[in-house]
C-alpha cells in the first residue's frame, strides 16, 4: 500500500515514466524513453536538431546502453535528471554519450566522448579524448554528466 501511495506522488511529480525508472527495480534504457515518452523524445529531438555531424546510434540512442538512474544534481537537491550511457555497439571505449534527462522532461543534455582508436594500453584515455558537448547544459549538469564519466573504471 506505501508503494502504491509513493507512486501516485512521483506521477505528480514528474511523469509516469520518470516514476518508475526512479524506482529501484525498473530498469530503463535511454532508448525507450525515446520509443515510449513523447516529452523525453521531444527533448531529446530538440537537442540533437542543431548538431552536426553525429552518428546514427547516438541521434536514436539506439546503441548498448546502461539502464536510467535517477540522480540529484550535486549542487541543488531540488534538480532531479534520469541518467545513463549509451555507446556504439562494438566499440564501447571510443564512442559513448552520457546523457541527462529533466526530470520534468523539459531538457536533455548530453556528454559525447571520443577516445582515439588504437590507443595505447599506456595511454591514459582522459588524456586523449575529445568531450563534446551537447544541449548547452550549465555548470551543474556538466558535473553530473563528467561524474558519470570518472565513474567508468577504464576512464583514467
Amino acid at each position: 500500500m506505501q508503494s502504491i501511495h509513493a507512486i501516485a506522488a512521483a506521477l505528480l511529480m514528474g511523469g509516469g515514466l520518470a516514476a518508475q525508472a526512479a524506482d529501484r527495480d525498473a530498469s530503463f534504457h535511454p532508448g525507450e524513453l525515446l520509443t515510449s515518452n513523447a516529452e523525453y523524445r521531444e527533448a531529446w529531438q530538440d537537442l540533437v536538431r542543431d548538431e552536426q555531424r553525429l552518428p546514427e546510434w547516438l541521434m536514436n540512442l539506439s546503441g548498448l546502453s546502461t539502464p536510467m538512474q535517477a540522480v540529484e544534481a550535486v549542487e541543488a537537491e531540488s534538480d532531479r535528471f534520469l541518467v545513463g550511457q549509451v555507446c556504439e555497439a562494438h566499440n564501447c571505449f571510443n564512442q559513448r554519450v552520457y546523457v541527462a534527462f529533466e526530470w520534468e522532461d523539459d531538457d536533455a543534455y548530453a556528454l559525447y566522448v571520443q577516445v582515439p582508436d588504437g590507443l595505447p594500453e599506456d595511454r591514459a584515455p582522459s588524456e586523449h579524448a575529445s568531450l563534446r558537448w551537447l544541449g548547452d547544459p550549465d555548470e551543474e549538469v556538466r558535473e553530473l554528466l563528467e561524474e558519470q564519466l570518472r565513474s567508468d573504471p577504464n576512464w583514467y
